[in-house]
């Protein structure tokens, strides 16, 4: 089956902004559109927020994700152009991301399923500071981190918040994930880690009554946390689209060089 044929059936989403409301009625009229069952492909239409949530929603469903800027942040989207919609699609690169997997237990024992594609954080819940013990493996790598949290974030989101906290840029086809503390205060030096995508993280909480803390997988809060284990879920796999030139790993490359 040729690229454009897979690409002819169309499901268009979009943030509730005007501009991208506007533009998702002019796409559907002309391009038409369907259900997401059905689609070949989806285009989604406004900023980064919105293609996260639209990660999230066909995480499972193989359907491949094209995203046109209509938002605030667009580093995970497309130029918004009208025009040549079916050529763009036949001639996307695409990049497959795998999500993490967060499992949380908070203190009462219950127990906590979220994914994430940017990154797990684990954070203070209060005005005091956490303390957490982090094991790698099963094996234990960090005595006790004293900080404002901590963060595992994979190569796509490298470049979110894991870089405002000073965390590493990882290509997006390298096999590694990121361990980033948030404002460390003990150990003063450790500024994090690079792991193999297919490491286990596991972080305790060591006072989860006096220093509760919050676990959060993207968008998913679990609050009161006493252990959160983290991984990569390579049974899970999403396609993003991206116009020739400008893939994920292009822009990711761009990122470090600062332009």
């Amino acid at each position: 089956m040729s690229p454009a044929t897979r690409y002819e059936r169309i499901a268009f989403v979009a943030s509730q902004s005007p501009e991208a409301a506007e533009a998702r009625t002019r796409l559907v009229a002309r391009y038409g559109d369907v259900d997401p069952a059905k689609a070949d492909v989806v285009v989604a239409l406004g900023g980064d927020g919105l293609m996260l949530q639209t990660l999230h929603r066909f995480m499972r469903a193989g359907t491949p994700i094209y995203g046109m800027h209509r938002g605030t942040v667009g580093f995970l989207m497309n130029d918004f152009e009208e025009g040549d919609l079916l050529a763009r699609l036949s001639a996307a690169e695409v990049t497959v991301i795998h999500p993490l997997i967060m499992r949380a237990t908070d203190t009462a024992g219950r127990p906590y399923e979220h994914h994430a594609i940017n990154e797990v954080s684990v954070f203070r819940q209060s005005y005091q500071a956490a303390r957490l013990k982090i094991l790698i493996d099963g094996k234990e790598r960090l005595k006790e981190l004293v900080a404002d949290g901590v963060l595992v974030a994979t190569p796509a989101g490298s470049t979110a918040y894991n870089l405002s906290a000073q965390g590493p840029i990882i290509p997006i086809n390298a096999p590694l994930l990121a361990l980033t503390p948030i404002s460390p205060f003990r150990p003063r030096r450790w500024r994090g880690a690079l792991l193999p995508d297919t490491a286990s993280v596991t972080i305790e909480a060591l006072e989860p009554e006096k220093r509760p803390v919050a676990a959060v997988a993207d968008h998913d809060e679990v609050r009161n946390v006493a252990r959160v284990d983290i991984r990569m879920d390579h049974s899970i796999s999403m396609h993003m689209l991206f116009d020739s030139g400008h893939s994920l790993d292009e822009r990711i490359l761009r990122e470090q060089f600062g332009y």
